[in-house]
């Protein structure tokens, strides 16, 4: 028997108003399911609906029609089985890392010696030992985006949704992020479905990438990533590296395309 899917999307569709009260079509028709355990990327043209969609399965907005379903039950609001890292750290400026990191755990009444407990194990996986009692304003960008999945990791979510988490980061830090990233996720064994405009992030960190259609969104093309675990960054430079990223670049290219000439 097949096991179900932590995650299941149901022909979800959202329409959003404008305030001259026209409409635009945000998602149409999305049909998804991932297994537990799983990294899935989804990628697409600027404005597609990756985002939105992202929101709809952390229950932060209701999609039009369809549903969301986690191990199971159908989403209505956020809920501590997910957690989202979005692309600014935003932290607490005046906690320290640990302070941060142990909030959502404090916010649900956790006492605070045994949310620092749980906060404190996050932190040593995320790589940050010895910068507990920093603030975020003596980190660099990449170590605030760690204490920022640190944080979605201590409230035990079933699933960790990343919207862009990387997007403000130079091109060489964002690099070894994503390496931490695998490794963070290969520890933790946490479903992990991520936003990303880049096609090479997205095939390098992930079993599946989803291909968006331009607006409305709507699931273009599924592609299992076949390469071996565990990844380093050499595998970039490999041909079948290459061959994903461009099959995956020319299915964008197309919605582009077809969408600047509609």
């Amino acid at each position: 028997m097949t096991a179900q899917p932590i995650l299941e999307i149901e022909d979800v569709g959202k329409t959003f108003k404008r305030r001259d009260k026209t409409e635009v079509v945000a998602l149409r028709d999305i049909n998804l399911d991932v297994p537990k355990g799983a990294f899935v990327s989804i990628v697409g043209a600027s404005g597609s609906g990756k985002s939105t969609l992202l929101r709809i399965i952390d229950g932060l907005i209701e999609s039009d029609s369809g549903r969301v379903k986690v191990n199971g039950k159908v989403v209505t609001k956020p809920g501590r089985d997910r957690a989202v890292v979005f692309q600014h750290d935003s932290l607490l400026p005046w906690k320290t890392v640990i302070q941060n990191v142990a909030y959502g755990l404090t916010l649900a009444g956790v006492k605070w010696k045994d949310a620092a407990k749980t906060a404190q194990g996050f932190i040593d996986l995320a790589g940050l030992s010895g910068f507990e009692t920093h603030f975020p304003h003596q980190l660099s960008g990449g170590m605030r985006q760690r204490v920022n999945v640190a944080r979605g990791l201590a409230v035990d979510p079933d699933i960790l949704l990343l919207d862009e988490p990387f997007a403000a980061l130079d091109a060489q830090t964002r690099e070894i992020m994503q390496t931490e990233l695998l490794r963070i996720w290969r520890q933790s064994g946490k479903t992990v479905i991520l936003i990303t405009h880049q096609i090479d992030e997205a095939v390098f960190l992930s079993d599946e990438v989803v291909v968006f259609s331009a607006r409305p969104g709507t699931v273009r093309e599924r592609i299992a990533i076949p390469l071996a675990r565990p990844r380093d960054l050499d595998i970039k430079r490999s041909q079948d590296f290459v061959q994903l990223v461009d099959r995956i670049w020319k299915l964008i290219e197309e919605e582009v395309r077809a969408s600047a000439a509609s």
